[in-house]
């Protein structure tokens, strides 16, 4: 019998790609998507991938009364995989209280139907900005938690303390947090990937965006930070290879192979790159310009930060295999796409 996984927020970017492949590794998937940051035709897109159209239950997870009577109809659920969170940095820090309520009262309803319906295995998404600014690069699982830099930060960090809390509490429920840095880029079928509502909080969009002529300009935040261009340095990785990790977490999981109740990992790269690179990158896989103007400094934006994989390379078997040019193709790929009249919908 196929195990069954719950995905929250398996409408959205990083959901909808890990919906595709636990789907693809022979799982059957129910979704949960209040559809704040996403469409319900996503999962039309999920089924001309896969060939399996999964179940989307729409409504918030912070409705406890609403996930108590999704558990009764779904009793046979053998992981959840949560990303249902509030995400954008910026927005955080003039929206606080938004954010700390949505995305710990979602988690702590999550792991209390955990505890209530049995369900032992939890991966939950994590970030890197965990980390704050790191004293030390590249980032490993070791390194120091520092004062988050945004709410958003300190919902993750806050997060991950929730669940080792709830492990410790409950030896039949076990967990993987994977703090990633960032994905970039889309499904290769071209039928899915990142669409943010409003104005894109995340570069990659906004670059694409700004190249289709959406944008006037995109706004570089800074060019006096302490890198070698002076603007922000990330880790940049390829979305479908972040969903796979997923895949693997959940397998390890429910196969009993953590080493401990409590497991994190970093997924990234282990290469930084500017932001200024990055628009480089996008102008050389593309050959297309795309027209930029540095303005001030961002509030809650980390100067520089990549990962240490070297953990999950190790012990998950995961790696990167998509170059940043490879990623910034396909994010081009799909913004041309929904930018045709069939593609509207998503």
């Amino acid at each position: 019998m196929k195990k069954l996984i719950l995905v929250t927020g398996g409408t959205g970017y990083i959901g909808s790609h890990t919906v595709v492949e636990l789907i693809e590794n022979g799982y059957d998937v129910v979704i949960i998507d209040n559809l704040y940051n996403s469409e319900a035709e996503v999962v039309d897109r999920i089924a001309k991938i896969t060939g399996t159209t999964p179940p989307l239950e729409v409504f918030d997870l912070c409705d406890a009364a609403r996930l108590e009577s999704f558990f009764r109809k779904y009793q046979n659920i053998d992981g959840i995989i949560h990303f249902a969170a509030y995400k954008a940095v910026g927005e955080s820090v003039h929206k606080p209280l938004e954010y700390y309520r949505n995305n710990l009262v979602s988690l702590m309803n999550l792991l209390d139907s955990m505890k209530k319906t049995g369900i032992p295995a939890f991966v939950f998404s994590s970030s890197c900005t965990v980390y704050g600014q790191p004293e030390k690069l590249p980032v490993s699982e070791d390194s120091p938690i520092q004062p988050a830099v945004s709410p958003y930060g300190n919902t993750k960090q806050i997060g991950e303390e929730i669940i080792r809390d709830t492990i410790s509490s409950d030896p039949n429920i076990r967990a993987i947090a994977l703090r990633y840095f960032n994905p970039i880029g889309a499904h290769p079928s071209g039928l899915i990937g990142e669409l943010p509502r409003g104005v894109p909080e995340n570069l990659v969009p906004y670059i694409t965006q700004t190249a289709y002529g959406l944008r006037d300009e995109l706004k570089v935040f800074g060019n006096d930070y302490n890198t070698p261009d002076g603007s922000c340095i990330r880790d940049y990785l390829h979305v479908v290879d972040l969903a796979k990790a997923h895949v693997i977490a959940i397998e390890r999981l429910i196969g009993n192979k953590n080493k401990s109740g409590f497991e994190i990992f970093n997924l990234g790269t282990g290469n930084g790159v500017s932001v200024l690179e990055a628009i480089k990158s996008f102008e050389r896989a593309t050959g297309v310009k795309v027209k930029y103007r540095i303005t001030s400094r961002r509030a809650g934006d980390i100067e520089k930060i990549w990962a240490d994989p070297s953990l999950a390379n190790r012990e998950l078997g995961w790696k990167t295999v998509s170059s940043l040019d490879e990623a910034m193709r396909t994010a081009w790929e799909w913004e041309k796409f929904i930018r045709k009249p069939h593609g509207n919908e998503n």
